[in-house]
């Protein structure tokens, strides 16, 4: 289980939700090269504890437990996942 960054963080990258995850799954970070040119921030599914943390921190509501993820977003999960596997 995982939780899943959505569509609300796109242009707002707020890094609250960074701050307080206790296994640093959240990034780009704000010290990060990616961190300017992308549109949104990304939970690494592979390193998500399901803690839950970074969910009530994000002030635009982007973060949804993987379960809970709204139909019209529901394409997040895999662009979270995508953004990882590309990294490699």
């Amino acid at each position: 289980m995982t939780y899943v960054i959505a569509e609300p963080c796109v242009n707002t990258k707020d890094t609250a939700c960074v701050e307080v995850c206790p296994v640093d799954c959240i990034h780009p970070t704000k010290n990060e090269p990616d961190f300017a040119k992308e549109t949104m921030l990304y939970i690494n599914p592979d390193e998500c504890i399901d803690c839950g943390a970074c969910a009530p921190e994000c002030p635009v509501d982007a973060i949804f437990d993987e379960n809970e993820v709204p139909e019209q977003w529901a394409k997040y999960t895999k662009i979270n996942a995508d953004w990882y596997k590309n990294r490699g």
